[in-house]
């Protein structure tokens, strides 16, 4: 039962199983988990004989029908679902591709936007879709059905009403990136000649305070749980060890963890080059333990089927490189089994730099390990050396006022 190549297919789809099964085997998928697929395909297969319905007839409609009548029904395969199998017929044209949905004016308007960030800004991929995510529903309100309503006649009164509405249920982080990516796109779009005046100084900027805050780094009991909540003899435990070692060594932010490549890495040397903000490439130390963390996942526990450049891998099938959201998604998961609530990557950059300013290291040095381009934002961790600061501090007065 739980060897795919043994799960018999019969009916219009059975020259397709061989090539389904070496597609499951080649995305990482385990036996049981594959064999499920194919027990998908052999129903499907099945029912199409049932029906009349040949490779040639199957559409969308067909499809509907079998997963209502039959596929919900089979409790062999309940929660599979059809993606792979759909994906697979898809790719050999057994099954026409799904049409796109209608591109709206909104969307071409937003496309617009995201290549003016990405080719004329230099914005990463990344950045670029959250500026077009979060300015997305301002363009849908300027937008009715297919066309673009009057955007010269524009005025501050619908650019202040729209802030208004927004940022009142937003957190002051998301407002501040919404205010920033609005005035970006006011400011295109009077290049462009869409609107009739300059409107990026009509949007207020978010009320907040310059190194207000204070950095929240981990303690170094709880840095120990957290690296020791991986169980290393595992898969997981070994990828996300390293990924772990790397946040709290090197105040890597997850992204750039995600897009390391192995070329990235110079044994040699003790290097690696790291893929930074704004398309930057630099060079940071490879530490003896973070190294050895790292050779360790890559001998034992990296798929060794993976055909990609990328260091870290998903554990789950189809093997695909991790991308920044299952980094932050090991941290959390590894910070709730070492009992210290809910921790971020981000929170693991600080906690690099507060233990190098422990142990002695002046601010410019923090700042080229986390490559802040300021030092007005290296300038935040200057406050976390309460002890020193309490020596700065002048004593309270006892005297009476004369």
């Amino acid at each position: 039962m739980g060897e795919p190549s043994r799960v018999r297919v019969t009916g219009p789809l059975e020259p397709f199983a061989a090539g389904f099964v070496f597609e499951l085997q080649e995305s990482g998928y385990r036996l049981a988990g594959a064999a499920v697929q194919v027990r998908v395909l052999a129903h499907l297969s099945r029912w199409m004989q049932e029906q009349h319905v040949s490779a040639e007839g199957l559409r969308e409609p067909e499809l509907e029908r079998f997963r209502r009548e039959h596929l919900a029904r089979v409790a062999s395969v309940r929660g599979a679902g059809m993606t792979l199998v759909l994906g697979h017929l898809r790719r050999l044209g057994v099954v026409p591709a799904q049409q796109p949905p209608a591109v709206t004016a909104a969307d071409e308007m937003l496309e617009r936007y995201r290549r003016y960030l990405t080719v004329e800004r230099g914005l990463t991929v990344g950045t670029a879709r959250g500026y077009v995510d979060i300015v997305r529903p301002f363009v849908e309100s300027r937008v009715i059905g297919t066309s673009a309503v009057e955007l010269w006649e524009l005025s501050p009164a619908d650019v202040l009403g729209f802030l208004l509405a927004e940022t009142g249920r937003r957190s002051r982080k998301s407002a501040k990136l919404l205010v920033s990516a609005l005035r970006s796109l006011l400011g295109f779009w009077h290049v462009q000649g869409l609107i009739g005046r300059p409107l990026a100084g009509a949007v207020p900027s978010v009320a907040g305070w310059r190194l207000a805050g204070l950095p929240r780094a981990l303690s170094g009991e709880q840095v120990r749980a957290l690296l020791d909540s991986c169980d290393r003899s595992t898969v997981a435990g070994m990828r996300d060890f390293a990924i772990l070692t790397m946040l709290v060594r090197l105040g890597m932010r997850r992204g750039e963890i995600a897009d390391l490549r192995l070329d990235d890495i110079d044994w040699r040397a003790g290097e690696l080059v790291v893929r930074g903000k704004g398309q930057r490439f630099e060079r940071l130390p490879l530490p003896a333990d973070v190294g050895a963390a790292i050779a360790v996942y890559l001998r034992d526990g990296r798929p060794p089927g993976f055909s990609g450049r990328e260091v870290f891998v998903r554990i789950k099938a189809p093997c695909r490189p991790l991308t920044a959201g299952g980094v932050t998604q090991a941290v959390v998961s590894a910070s709730k089994r070492a009992g210290i609530g809910e921790v971020t990557a981000h929170r693991l950059r600080h906690t690099a730099a507060t233990e190098l300013l422990r142990q002695g290291a002046p601010l410019h040095e923090i700042g080229e390990l986390l490559r802040h381009r300021s030092v007005l934002t290296t300038a935040i961790y200057a406050k976390v050396d309460r002890d020193r600061l309490r020596e700065l501090a002048r004593p309270w007065p006892t005297g009476g006022v004369a």
